[in-house]
């Protein structure tokens, strides 16, 4: 029986969590939240997500229910007891990294998004700017893969978070073949058929982008 309900929509975070999910290989129920209709603003999901935001999860196990990825991502571990490392300076470098996601890769690639692909030449000074950014953004990332296989040494929730967000490259203006590192990192990870299958839910037949 299903264990996790998923509420989502395909995006960076949507995925992000039914990545993890096949990765743990925890059964789940998706519910499609279709934000371009505006469904994250429906009573029923604020209940679930206080923020309107996608995703969300309800686990049947213990009746919690939680919003925002990143903390769903360290309830999962949790619960499971894997994709963290279990040595100490390890665990917190994941968490670390998982932040760096958190808060800079994810909302910064957001605004590249929006005003690099869905809003060209509407503000350049808004274009210039996040497109700097992201570049500085991928260089930290290519830095820190230099001498590693992933951000804290091992598979983690940090990787999770980071690589449904480096998917979008084209979107972000980024040529991977500049960051040979995170190119190596994109798709070693792009490989796994976890990441294959929790790429396309809600299942619409979405590829995950190759450089």
């Amino acid at each position: 029986m299903p264990v996790i309900d998923l509420y989502t929509w395909s995006t960076p975070n949507g995925r992000k969590v039914s990545i993890a999910l096949e990765e743990l290989g925890l059964p789940y129920t998706v519910h499609e939240i279709d934000i371009t209709k505006d469904e994250q603003f429906a009573p029923e999901f604020l209940k679930i997500s206080p923020n309107n935001k996608i995703p969300a999860i309800v686990d049947r196990d213990t009746g919690m229910s939680l919003m925002e990825s990143g903390a769903i991502l360290l309830y999962l571990a949790k619960k499971t007891g894997r994709l963290m490392p279990a040595d100490d300076a390890r665990y917190w470098q994941a968490v670390e990294w998982l932040m760096w996601q958190m808060g800079g890769f994810g909302p910064m690639l957001g605004q590249a998004h929006h005003f690099l692909h869905f809003n060209r030449g509407k503000a350049p000074y808004a274009e210039e700017r996040y497109g700097k950014e992201a570049q500085r953004l991928y260089g930290v990332l290519d830095r820190r893969l230099a001498d590693r296989d992933y951000l804290a040494g091992e598979y983690s929730i940090a990787d999770i978070a980071t690589w449904p967000w480096a998917s979008r490259f084209e979107w972000q203006g980024i040529d991977l073949t500049r960051f040979p590192n995170v190119r190596a990192w994109y798709e070693r990870i792009a490989s796994r058929p976890a990441v294959q299958k929790g790429y396309d839910v809600p299942a619409r037949g979405n590829r995950i982008p190759m450089p």
